[in-house]
């Protein structure tokens, strides 16, 4: 062994490497999952459903809602008018249309939206009824 002023360098190099190795993997254990993240984020969301499945949808949503007979629970009703909505907000952001149906409560206004947004969509090319 070398031997520096009684020193042995070995015990020095052991020591180093003892030290130091769990804080390297740490490091790296780190930067992977900061990576991993970055990479992540950066992958493309899935895009929209095709705007003709998103148009078909929308018309039998709709012919749905305008077949509900006299008798059709509430919340049937319900549920379909927020399918129609979930659909029409879809539409909206794959045609770059403005809406507010996410944060209107239901009701008139919220009716009125409706009418708004299936006019516009109406505009940019996409026939609902």
């Amino acid at each position: 062994m070398a031997d520096v002023s009684g020193f042995p360098l070995t015990n020095l190099m052991v020591y180093a490497v003892v030290a130091v190795t769990p804080v390297m993997v740490f490091w790296a254990a780190l930067r992977l999952v900061a990576f991993a993240q970055t990479v992540r984020r950066t992958t493309p969301a899935m895009p929209h459903p095709p705007i003709e499945r998103l148009a078909a949808d929308l018309r039998r949503v709709r012919r749905t809602l305008a077949d509900f007979e006299e008798g059709t629970p509430v919340v049937r009703r319900r549920g379909a008018r927020q399918a129609y909505d979930a659909l029409l907000i879809q539409a909206c952001v794959a045609l770059d249309v403005e809406h507010t149906l996410d944060r209107l409560p239901e009701g008139i206004e919220r009716e009125m939206e409706r009418l708004r947004v299936e006019e516009s969509l109406r505009s940019a090319g996409l026939f609902i009824h």
